[in-house]
């Protein structure tokens, strides 16, 4: 282990023997093993999906792992060539189960729902594809205010799917029992106790720890059955668009949003990646880094769509286990492609996985959820608040969570303003984007006037 973040064992360019290699792209798989799989297991939950599950678990490994390659082989210059591990953000969970909801309002089955939401997603990254090569300029409408109001609306919207999962799940029959309480608390605990060890080990794998004790604990208490695995196929093929394609603006739009606001996000987490890395972060090398891998998250998130499973973006969990174990090479992520692949192909692990109880997974996601909302929260507290940005951090608010508290306060509109404006994040967003532009920055306006002046004359 690295003596001090600042240490490199192995620099960006370097190649570690095999052993080193694997062992540390196994810390990098530990690390983001729960991020890639728990929003396919919350989703197939939610909506329903069933026996779809494992093979969409087998996609989402599969696509992470060759998304992963792409960003740190950077073919035909797409990537950021650094160790950037892909998955789901849970940005995209609000907009995702929107998505969802609204085919299965139409009365679609597992394949209409999971064709709308792969259509538009696959759509959608050409957003981020065209967003790449302007990020530059973008400056005016994603703020870090705006950014942080929508994370923060982002985890306090989904913490209400963690609590209904530690519940028991949506219309379980055992819903609210105390023994579902008990096995979703002691995952709970369980994750904040390791959380605050001084092993820094223990730290990086609480989650996975917490899922594994709890899934030890449910065996015990009847609550899992491998009845199922034998009907699994041996093997998961990738096929292209399996359950077909499908579109509708209402879904489309919320999605839409979400990939500006992880475009932003990958370029902070590819930023982070190089100051861990000792790569520059400024200069034209910097920019050219956070274009390719901005575009690579657009690019693997088409592959994703394509293949069957949900939007892909960079990691930041990742850049702490840079720091830990002080190995930046980039080759590090062609052996965690291929461990991720090499997991995604066989089914029985996604069949495996399926049958983690709700109230062990709502322990764990709450959790993860309520760090979504904190990072927000953190993003705003470094802002100077001056009362410009309060009154457009209290619209935005009121009007994201008013649209939740009130289920029925658009039933008088058309099924596209219900569609767009019933999610808490395109509602908050678009009106944090839309105040951050018409109200005016006078101290940014000064400061831009005073950084004129001081420029010589050309």
């Amino acid at each position: 282990m690295a003596s001090n973040s600042s240490d490199l064992i192995y620099a960006l360019n370097d190649k570690p023997p095999f052993m080193e290699s694997t062992f540390a792209a196994l810390q990098h798989v530990l690390a983001s093993f729960v991020g890639i799989l728990t929003p396919t297991l919350i989703i197939g939950g939610v909506l329903g999906l069933g026996e779809h599950i494992p093979y969409l678990i087998s996609m989402a490994l599969i696509v992470s792992g060759v998304g992963t390659f792409i960003q740190a082989r950077q073919p035909l210059g797409i990537g950021a060539g650094m160790i950037c591990v892909q998955g789901t953000s849970f940005a995209f969970l609000g907009s995702v189960l929107s998505a969802g909801f609204i085919a299965k309002a139409k009365g679609g089955g597992p394949e209409e729902i999971l064709a709308l939401i792969f259509g538009v997603c696959f759509l959608g990254c050409f957003i981020e594809i065209a967003l790449s090569q302007v990020l530059h300029k973008l400056k005016r409408i994603v703020t870090p205010l705006v950014t942080g109001i929508v994370i923060t609306i982002i985890g306090v919207s989904l913490i209400k799917v963690g609590m209904t999962d530690l519940a028991g799940g949506f219309k379980a029959a055992d819903f609210g029992s105390w023994q579902n309480f008990s096995l979703g608390l002691f995952v709970l605990m369980l994750i904040i106790a390791l959380n605050r060890t001084g092993n820094a080990w223990l730290r990086l794998s609480s989650i996975v720890i917490g899922l594994i004790a709890g899934f030890i604990v449910a065996g015990f208490m009847g609550k899992i059955s491998f009845s199922n695995l034998s009907s699994l196929p041996l093997i998961s093929i990738p096929v292209p668009f399996k359950y077909g394609f499908d579109f509708d603006w209402g879904a489309f739009i919320p999605v839409a949003l979400i990939y500006l606001i992880t475009a932003i996000e990958s370029t902070g987490d590819i930023t982070a990646n190089c100051v861990f890395s000792k790569q520059p972060i400024e200069g034209e090398r910097y920019l050219q880094r956070v274009k390719r891998g901005v575009l690579g998250d657009g690019i693997n998130s088409g592959i994703a769509a394509m293949f069957n499973t949900f939007p892909n973006t960079t990691f930041s969990q990742n850049n702490g286990v840079i720091q830990l174990t002080g190995i930046a090479s980039r080759h590090i992520g062609m052996y965690i492609a291929a461990i991720l692949v090499i997991l995604g192909l066989f089914p029985i692990i996604g069949g495996v996985l399926q049958q983690i109880p709700k109230p062990v997974l709502g322990g764990a996601t709450l959790v993860m959820f309520g760090t979504v909302a904190a990072a927000g929260v953190k993003i705003l507290a470094s802002e100077d608040l001056d009362r410009r940005k309060l009154l457009i951090m209290a619209v935005a608010f009121g009007l994201g969570f008013g649209v939740t508290m009130v289920p029925g306060l658009l039933d008088q509109f058309p099924k596209l303003v219900q569609n767009v404006f019933g999610s808490p994040v395109t509602t908050g967003g678009l009106a944090a984007i839309i105040l951050s532009l018409v109200l005016p920055d006078e101290k940014a306006d000064q400061q831009e006037t005073v950084s004129e002046k001081a420029s010589p004359v050309s």
